[in-house]
């Protein structure tokens, strides 16, 4: 079954006839996250059904790549290609309103991800799936050894920014980052734990530095920030860790997943990655948003 990664709806497997009618219509209707997804994603020029049709199929198809490659190079062209993330263009330079935010929205984001990591967990009897997404959890939330979690680095990011961690606590989303959780809580409901995999650990990514093999115009953010004396240091630690974290741990974690991929539904993969991509284009529009609250204040 194929999914459309905006809002659901369900198609037949392989009937992209379907859903690029579903599109067209939707975007003729002026629905402005169909519009922004196609544009991203399929082609900014119009396209009758057939050309239409013919660009979803060629975007599913993964010829002679397999799906941890096609994930990455998706993931490149959504975030950090030639139609760069307004996100990964504002993170080109320091903001301390944009890392306010940020240190907002991803203490959400970080919760869910606990969650969605511990129901992969729940979902698979394989030792090496189970202790990557343990330790995964250990290193996010509890620490490891003498090592800080990840999520006390945010926290101090926070407080060094002028965030009381309890206020951190207690604000409320977002409505992206609402959005956005709930398409991963219902994405680790739905799916087997390998989409589920793929799903999460694919947005590790963003800080992957190796990703210019792979056509990526820019660094989740500009590596000399982690030299500038006159960024705080909380914030140079936390960004340090997440490109260290996630250089390593994202193309590890689609090596697991591609190694046992292949006695599961290969379009549900996909379709679990492209609903969760979707999600994370949202949550990050959140941080942007959050940040312009920041400034106004």
């Amino acid at each position: 079954m194929a999914v459309c990664p905006v809002c659901n709806e369900k198609f037949d497997s392989g009937d992209y006839y379907t859903m690029a009618i579903h599109f067209i219509n939707l975007s003729k209707d002026g629905d402005a996250y169909h519009v922004q997804w196609v544009n991203r994603n399929i082609s900014k020029n119009g396209l009758n059904v057939m050309q239409f049709t013919s660009a979803i199929e060629s975007f599913y198809n993964m010829g002679n790549r397999g799906i941890k490659e096609w994930i990455i190079h998706k993931f490149v062209e959504q975030f950090l290609g030639e139609n760069l993330h307004p996100f990964i263009l504002k993170m080109q330079s320091y903001s301390k309103p944009l890392m306010m935010g940020y240190a907002v929205e991803h203490y959400s984001f970080l919760k869910q991800w606990v969650k969605s990591c511990s129901i992969i967990v729940s979902k698979t009897d394989i030792d090496e799936v189970q202790r990557y997404e343990i330790e995964n959890i250990l290193s996010r939330y509890f620490g490891i050894g003498r090592k800080k979690p990840y999520i006390e680095l945010l926290l101090q990011m926070g407080e060094d920014l002028g965030i009381d961690r309890k206020r951190i606590f207690n604000m409320e989303p977002m409505d992206c980052t609402k959005f956005a959780i709930s398409r991963w809580r219902d994405i680790a409901n739905r799916f087997n734990w390998i989409a589920i995999m793929a799903a999460m650990h694919s947005l590790e990514l963003i800080a992957n530095g190796k990703l210019t093999e792979y056509g990526a115009k820019y660094y989740y953010f500009n590596p000399e920030m982690l030299n500038s004396p006159s960024i705080p240091d909380s914030v140079k630690r936390f960004l340090g860790d997440h490109l260290r974290r996630d250089d390593s741990r994202s193309f590890r974690a689609l090596d697991i997943m591609a190694k046992y991929c292949h006695d599961y539904n290969m379009e549900d993969i996909q379709d679990a990655y492209l609903m969760s991509a979707y999600a994370f284009d949202r949550y990050l529009e959140a941080i942007l948003e959050r940040s312009k609250m920041f400034e106004s204040q």
